[in-house]
């Protein structure tokens, strides 16, 4: 969940990463309908976002996001890539890719001992690999979900920033989903937080995009399938750059099968 969105790449490691998030995709999705019949759920969706005001690079800028769910017998996974500036071409404004792969254990599941008490419904060993542009990084510690939403997550993750020159830092990310309706009109509001510290010397930073959504789809007897509204991004020390702060509405369209 941490979106960092590196610099343009040239055209070979362009192509190479294009490849690279094919593949990877093509094994989260495969490993997403091998998973169904074990459990249980699989979702994806293709979001586009626009907005303005953006700090560092681009001010304008639209976004493609490809992301997959999917719950199985032993655990969940979380798959995303962004493109960010598919049309457009040149020296200042090219095309970049950032991606994340995010698998959780569920110790409820693998041990077969009941972890759930009070609010806690499990208690999981969560991973995540962010890559894209020339660089890598590994995060792995321990999960929560709570009962207190349809889904609440309380991530912690040690930060292991393998191409950059940091220290070993720490990373508490949350991921809720709450959809709810207003007489006839039902809409979610959904979202993640993730705030990074100790990777010195980069500065402690904090990165939110909760999400406003219409359920669209639901006024032709579709619902579920296409939402429209807003994710608002807030970001403070943006790449752990002292003082470069974001605040940015996307307009955004979610496309769900």
């Amino acid at each position: 969940m941490f979106q960092f969105r590196p610099v343009g790449v040239n055209h070979r490691s362009l192509f190479n990463t294009v490849i690279a998030w094919i593949v990877a995709l093509a094994a989260a999705l495969t490993c997403g309908e091998a998973y169904a019949g074990a459990a249980n759920f699989s979702t994806t969706n293709i979001q586009y976002l626009v907005g303005n005001d953006y700090e560092l690079g681009d001010k304008s800028r639209s976004i493609i996001t490809l992301e997959h769910v999917n719950a199985w017998k032993y655990g969940d996974d979380f798959f995303f890539v962004d493109i960010t500036n598919a049309n457009r071409s040149g020296n200042s404004t090219q095309t970049q890719f950032y991606g994340e792969i995010s698998p959780r254990f569920s110790l409820s599941a693998i041990t077969g001992a009941n972890m759930s008490f009070g609010i806690v419904k499990d208690i999981l060993i969560t991973t995540t690999l962010e890559a894209g542009g020339g660089f890598h990084n590994y995060l792995y510690g321990v999960a929560v979900d709570l009962n207190i939403l349809p889904v609440f997550q309380i991530n912690y993750y040690i930060r292991n920033e393998i191409t950059a020159p940091t220290d070993l830092g720490s990373q508490l990310t949350l991921v809720w989903l709450a959809p709810f309706n207003a007489g006839p009109v039902s809409f979610v509001f959904e979202g993640f937080l993730d705030y990074a510290w100790g990777n010195k010397p980069s500065e402690d930073n904090l990165i939110t995009g909760p999400r406003f959504l219409v359920d669209v789809g639901k006024a032709w007897g579709a619902p579920g399938t296409l939402q429209a509204g807003i994710e608002y991004q807030i970001w403070r020390n943006k790449f752990g750059i002292d003082g470069v702060d974001e605040d940015v509405p996307q307009a955004m369209v979610k496309w769900i099968w």
